[in-house]
């Protein structure tokens, strides 16, 4: 009977295309990957890989087990994870990957109850302006927007994501609050130059009668992050268009002020992401069920609101 460890190095190698890419998704060496496979191919007495300087190649042999395992493959994992403490307690890496705003704002927070919770957990969140691979590159779960629904990925909506403009008092006491979205357009922004574009981002606003306007500002100041943004109008340098989780906690001590409350963008939806499974890994089942109900607790999603004025 083949052992865990050497058919799951050989499913990563083939999916990764070399023993380094496979290390990297297992948390061993390129070295120890190697010889798992190696074991592999000797049990089986067959040539899986044509091996080169550059890259791993699936012989004929290779396609075919690759084939008759994966799946399987998938179920022993979830299993083996299942059940990885001898008393049924989640344990091992948690790989996460998180937005750094909204990350550090409101999921990291949650982490002390958590671990003390399940303390056989360790967490490796990733903090990252990006959506991420979640199957290719081996994270437990993400949250964020804008994910592709990869076939086994699947999305559980937490929030809304809506954008709102706002400015900080000081900016308000030296220049006249909007009463209109066309009145943004006279006044200095802070803008946020999209890292996957290049682009200014801009944004349409809408309102509960169904109608819609651009919101264009005036850029005095060109940031790449929504933090800066953030900061950038804390300070009194312009008006910014803000995700409402991002601003919420400025906003709520009134260091920034909500503009045209009336008026929002909708982004989509703040979403909590994993690979769907029939017996998901004990962690990560912890974790999605204690996320979502601190969201519940908390009232985050009626909160991120900015439909709600």
């Amino acid at each position: 009977m083949e052992t865990l460890a050497n058919l799951e190095s050989f499913v990563r190698s083939a999916e990764g295309g070399s023993f380094s890419a496979a290390a990297r998704r297992l948390a061993l060496t390129p070295a120890a990957v190697s010889r798992n496979v190696a074991m592999l191919e000797r049990n089986l007495g067959v040539r899986l890989f044509q091996r080169s300087t550059r890259r791993l190649t699936l012989t004929e042999a290779g396609e075919g087990f690759l084939s008759a395992i994966g799946g399987t493959l998938e179920s022993l994992q979830s299993a083996i994870a299942a059940v990885s403490a001898e008393d049924g307690q989640p344990a091992g890496v948690l790989k996460v990957s998180l937005p750094p705003t909204f990350g550090l704002g409101h999921v990291l927070p949650l982490l002390p109850d958590f671990l003390q919770r399940y303390p056989r957990v360790q967490p490796e969140w990733h903090f990252e302006n990006r959506a991420v691979d979640l199957i290719a590159e081996g994270y437990d779960a993400a949250i964020g927007g804008g994910f592709d629904l990869a076939p086994g990925v699947v999305a559980r909506t937490l929030a809304p994501a809506h954008i709102v403009p706002v400015a900080s008092p000081s900016f308000l006491q030296r220049h006249p609050a909007p009463c209109a979205p066309a009145d943004l357009m006279t006044l200095d922004g802070v803008v946020t130059r999209s890292l996957a574009t290049g682009r200014v981002r801009t944004w349409t606003l809408r309102n509960a009668a169904g109608d819609e306007a651009a919101a264009v500002l005036r850029p005095a100041v060109v940031v790449n992050d929504p933090a800066a943004a953030r900061e950038a109008a804390r300070l009194g340098l312009g008006i910014a268009m803000l995700a409402v989780p991002d601003a919420l906690p400025a906003l709520e001590s009134g260091e920034l002020v909500r503009l045209l409350p009336a008026w929002w963008a909708d982004a989509g939806a703040i979403s909590l992401y994993y690979a769907s499974r029939d017996l998901l890994p004990g962690k990560t089942r912890a974790f999605i069920d204690h996320v979502v109900e601190a969201f519940r607790q908390q009232d985050l999603a009626r909160r991120f609101a900015g439909s709600l004025g």
